[in-house]
């Protein structure tokens, strides 16, 4: 399992090449809930989402155990996480393959080529590219570096979670966007091993909400996964995941959001706090425009977990009639 100490040493190994992404108020979400919010801005992080946090931790470590002899790497992704790998793997000087689904958005799959990385968009889903990726790894001997089930990735997603409760002592609640769950594995042990009496709540697309369900059945579950704007939350989850424990056990409540609270979201974000995120990056900020989460007068500090949406996606949204 995954400790604190885990996440205080990746953070140490994290300092020098990651930004420390500000807390910031937001007076349209506090004004919205009578609660105090504070956006946590991963959108400002290097590859604007905080998957390079897991990624470059997860390589670093690989190289680590390595005994010089560079391995090669594979990963499947939606996006934000192969353009972190990538990135990480151009840093560090390693070879790196990543399978998406074909329509993966155009700005993420333009960044995973840029850092050198071999693309493979070929993947009807991430469910699909997920398994593409594995079989790769199987039959050619590379590593495989998910974007959830490994605990170098969930102990380097972790560090965001100390620097909220750093800097915010006082914080009673977070907000977290839930794909795999590897970002909230890591807060949740970073926030809970910090601050025991703080709530962490994780917020799913409605369109795939695995852990929704495994939290009803009490295991993980195979669930249908239908479309939607946060492409980096859909589908399944490994069985067996790593990430499993720790939401079951440290994680109060997960809620769901739907479409409409995705794009109400992106929509208000950019109009009243000048601010771009994708519709997985903010899904915690749904959460608040949907009141899914009554959580008045309380000090909420909200992921805005990633900012690679695609231009003409962005302006689709905006151009929307709101409901």
């Amino acid at each position: 399992m995954v400790t604190l100490g885990d996440v205080s040493s990746a953070r140490a190994v994290l300092a020098t090449a990651l930004i420390r992404t500000p807390l910031l108020h937001s007076p349209w979400l506090s004004d919205l809930t009578g609660a105090d919010i504070r956006l946590k801005l991963e959108t400002l992080q290097v590859s604007h989402s905080f998957k390079v946090r897991g990624a470059l931790h997860a390589l670093g470590r690989l190289v680590e155990r390595s005994a010089g002899s560079p391995p090669r790497v594979v990963t499947a992704s939606a996006g934000n996480h192969g353009r972190a790998v990538a990135w990480a793997a151009e840093r560090l000087g390693l070879a790196a393959i990543v399978f998406t689904p074909r329509g993966a958005p155009r700005t993420k799959l333009d960044a995973i080529q840029r850092h050198g990385a071999h693309l493979e968009a070929v993947a009807t889903d991430y469910e699909h590219a997920e398994r593409l990726a594995l079989e790769y790894a199987s039959s050619k001997g590379a590593v495989y570096i998910s974007p959830y089930n490994n605990d170098d990735v969930i102990a380097g997603a972790g560090t965001t979670g100390l620097e909220i409760v750093e800097d915010w002592p006082e914080v009673d609640a977070v907000l977290v966007p839930v794909g795999g769950g590897g970002l909230i594995s890591g807060i949740a042990i970073a926030v809970r091993g910090l601050r025991p009496a703080a709530t962490v709540i994780g917020v799913e697309a409605a369109a795939s909400c695995a852990f929704s369900a495994a939290r009803a059945a009490g295991k993980l579950v195979t669930i249908e996964v239908k479309p939607t704007i946060a492409d980096g939350l859909g589908g399944n989850v490994e069985p067996g995941s790593r990430t499993w424990p720790y939401i079951r056990d440290l994680v109060q409540h997960v809620v769901t959001v739907t479409e409409e609270d995705l794009t109400n979201g992106i929509r208000g974000l950019l109009a009243e706090e000048h601010l771009v995120a994708e519709g997985a990056g903010i899904a915690a900020v749904a959460a608040l425009v949907g009141h899914r989460v009554p959580l008045s007068g309380r000090r909420i500090a909200v992921l805005l977990s990633g900012a690679n949406i695609d231009v003409a996606r962005l302006m689709d949204v905006i151009a929307e009639r709101p409901n």
